[in-house]
């Protein structure tokens, strides 16, 4: 008779399941926006190279994006609710206050990217990379991430309430102040955090996975969940 609690099943919980990374494969000669009027609302720009282009205020909901590369350009406060992003780079992308709600990011790669306030509220994100940057007050708010990692970058109160989360790594992050309430978790690997900073929604980290020092760090804010109180013995 095997037991349900014997080391097969032990091996099994101890199985992080990492996230796919995204596979691009860019045009080797695409072809140089060169449009005055710039973005246009459901557009679709497919195999298009955006250089050091300023879209700041733009208006482009629901335009789609496919095979493009973003680089060096500024999307400050630029309206792209409902957009998609598909097997697309956006390189050194500065956005502070760029709508993204509702939009779809699939194999995706960030990098360098200095987002201030992006708001992604209920978006969907599959195979994304984060590379390296900074990312302040980011909203993801009701999102769904799934195959998502966050490598070398700062990502300073993140805002995940009632986001999903699943196969999602911090890989030589800092985490400042996340905001985890009624997120749901799985297989969210925050071992790689380089500085950990908790924020709101401590209770809903079930599902991730965190390192034995990590977990000692945690400890109080753990213990106050459950309504422990830890006092030395008089």
């Amino acid at each position: 008779m095997v037991s349900r609690g014997g080391a097969g099943a032990r091996g099994r919980r101890d199985v992080v399941r990492g996230p796919q990374r995204p596979q691009l494969a860019l045009p080797a000669e695409p072809e140089v926006f060169a449009d005055a009027a710039g973005l246009g609302a459901e557009e679709d720009y497919d195999g298009i190279e955006f250089v050091s282009r300023d879209f700041t205020g733009g208006r482009a909901p629901g335009a789609s994006f496919l095979d493009c590369a973003l680089r060096g350009c500024v999307l400050d406060r630029a309206e792209l609710r409902g957009a998609r992003l598909l097997d697309s780079l956006l390189q050194e992308v500065r956005a502070v206050g760029v709508e993204l709600f509702d939009a779809e990011l699939r194999d995706v790669e960030i990098s360098d990217a200095r987002l201030g306030g992006a708001q992604c509220g209920g978006a969907s994100l599959t195979r994304v990379l984060v590379r390296g940057g900074k990312l302040d007050y980011l909203n993801l708010r009701q999102a769904r991430l799934v195959d998502v990692t966050f490598e070398g970058c700062v990502l300073v109160e993140p805002d995940f309430a009632g986001a999903r989360l699943e196969r999602v790594s911090f890989d030589d992050c800092e985490l400042r102040a996340p905001d985890l309430t009624g997120a749901t978790l799985r297989d969210v690997d925050l071992r790689g955090v380089s500085s950990f900073e908790p924020g709101r929604g401590v209770d809903r980290l079930a599902g991730a996975v965190i390192s034995p020092g990590q977990l000692v760090e945690l400890a109080p804010l753990l213990a106050a969940q459950l309504g422990v109180r830890v006092l030395p013995r008089e």
